[in-house]
């Protein structure tokens, strides 16, 4: 059988394979220490493509991999879309592969080493940046995620965001990198510091910054019901979780996302029972509410009911492709055929705002309340800290998921919203994981996806006022690190960083002398004539 031309390379299969490394580090897996060195095939893979053509090409590759293991448990959703998915998002990546190449491939002096260490992080983190934007799917399975378990390293997080640790991560790769290709002393040294400055740039930086200060504290309860079917069974398991809760005096009871499908402002008596519910624990309830209002469209709020009935709501603006919305419906309406894709689209809300309420003492509690794939969203959970949030409450669902590694991932990006925050955060989810962060990422406690229950936590609370430099910064990251890589884009279309100097002419003659050194034969000329 003859292969097209395009399919007869072996490097891109292994770059496909190599895609998937990265995704090891996020839970369930979670090898978190592999993050640190889990690009490096990949990046091996296209600093020796042949061309710049093929480092795209191979990059590429290694995009889709990531994508299809990272995004594997939305075969449910999407079914055969998920390919379409990894195709078109895997194609960002080949931004690193060029990079990559253009700087790494021989000869590799200071000068490369040093332009790599800046650029190729930059381009990296713009790709995590196209991706996240909300109308292409939103952010999942960002790299800097992956460090969630690690308070220190998260000290990154309080200055840039996820977005600097992910630049961290992958300036430790391709320091590792430079080390086992460089030739030169001065390479490799240059090489080993990177790595180093990488590895313990979140631990000082967690060290330099002041510790949050004791204060006020808030008890939450988080309800489980576990796989129910049916949204009224959903509904009572629910209550009688609640109902256990009398006496044991919480400040706010969570129910995950679509506890009901009932309309609280319509059904009344879903309405008197939640009510009677508050009323009978002494606090108010977060119910999750999916249902069709009396403008007759479907959406996802979180309802904030006390003893007198519904008090506040927040209508979710972050919808989930496919399963909450199909994008451009006429042309993949197909998709509900085949999977579990939406019927019909929930209608967004149009702005985020803060939830209101009181401790027993009497003390205001603002929070800011996101919807299951809301929290994965960095700048709703800043904008809720701008805002004058004493904590995050996330509300999810992911029974869809149940047996993949969809609600561990997805419980772990607490950790970096209250890092980037200085929030504490809960996540209460119709069937795990349900947890609770302090103000810094620390995880408070868990119930995993096979427990059903209630979990109470005692948070301590941020003060209103209280900031992170992320949270007055924004995403300065992903800006200076678009601004780099168009400036390298520029430079690099005008060979400026590749003068013809002694010292890259220098390497060019000693790698000519080493055996069994790729492409040694042509590096001199290659380097006068054409570039890397």
């Amino acid at each position: 059988m003859n292969l097209p031309a395009s399919l007869r390379h072996p490097a891109r299969y292994a770059a496909l394979v190599s895609g998937g490394l990265p995704v090891l580090t996020f839970p369930a897996p979670g090898l978190s220490w592999l993050a640190w060195v889990a690009l490096v095939p990949g990046l091996e893979l296209m600093r020796r493509a042949g061309s710049g053509r093929e480092a795209v090409v191979r990059g590429w590759w290694f995009g889709a991999g990531f994508i299809l293991l990272s995004m594997y448990w939305l075969v449910p959703s999407i079914g055969p879309g998920l390919l379409a998915l990894a195709v078109v998002f895997g194609v960002l990546p080949g931004a690193v592969g060029y990079a990559v190449w253009r700087l790494l491939s021989p000869p590799l002096t200071v000068r490369r080493a040093l332009l790599a260490l800046l650029v190729v992080p930059s381009v990296w983190v713009c790709t995590e940046f196209v991706r996240s934007w909300h109308a292409l799917g939103g952010p999942w399975a960002l790299l800097g995620a992956s460090q969630w378990k690690h308070p220190a390293v998260l000290g990154l997080a309080s200055v840039g965001g996820a977005w600097l640790v992910s630049a961290a991560v992958v300036a430790a790769n391709v320091g590792v990198l430079i080390l086992l290709a460089g030739r030169r002393p001065r390479v490799r040294v240059l090489a080993a510091l990177a790595v180093t400055a990488a590895l313990l740039a979140g631990p000082l930086l967690f060290a330099a910054l002041p510790a949050p200060p004791p204060g006020d504290t808030a008890t939450l309860a988080l309800v489980q019901p576990g796989e129910v079917a049916g949204s009224a069974a959903r509904f009572a398991a629910s209550g009688r979780i609640t109902a256990e809760l009398a006496g044991r005096a919480p400040d706010l009871v969570v129910w995950g996302e679509s506890s009901t499908n009932s309309d609280l402002d319509r059904d009344g008596d879903a309405r008197r029972e939640a009510a009677r519910l508050s009323a009978l624990v002494g606090a108010p309830l977060l119910v999750g509410e999916d249902a069709r209002k009396g403008d007759g469209l479907i959406s996802k709020d979180a309802v904030l009911v006390t003893p007198g009935g519904v008090a506040e709501r927040y209508r979710k603006i972050r919808l989930v492709p496919f399963g909450e919305y199909i994008p451009l419906r006429p042309l993949f309406g197909w998709l509900t055929g085949v999977s579990r894709a939406a019927g019909e689209n929930r209608a967004p809300g149009s702005a985020f705002h803060l939830l209101h309420t009181t401790d027993r003492q009497g003390r205001p509690l603002p929070f800011g309340a996101l919807i299951c794939f809301e929290s994965a969203f960095p700048d709703m959970s800043r904008a809720a800290a701008a805002e004058g949030a004493r904590m995050l409450v996330f509300q999810s669902a992911t029974s869809t998921f149940q047996d993949s590694w969809a609600p561990q991932q997805h419980a772990s990006l607490g950790a970096l919203r209250a890092a980037e925050t200085g929030r504490p955060v809960v996540q209460a989810a119709l069937t795990g994981e349900s947890v609770a962060y302090d103000r810094q990422g620390r995880r408070l406690a868990l119930l995993g996806t096979g427990a059903t229950g209630s979990l109470t936590v005692r948070l301590p609370l941020a003060s209103p006022t209280a900031t992170t430099w992320y949270t007055r910064l924004g995403d300065w990251v992903p800006y200076t690190a678009a601004a780099v890589t168009l400036a390298a884009a520029v430079l690099g279309s005008r060979r400026w960083w590749l003068p013809q100097g002694r010292e890259e002419l220098r390497e060019a003659e000693e790698m000519n002398h080493l055996p069994g050194t790729e492409n040694h034969l042509h590096v001199s000329a290659r380097t006068r004539h054409t570039g890397p």
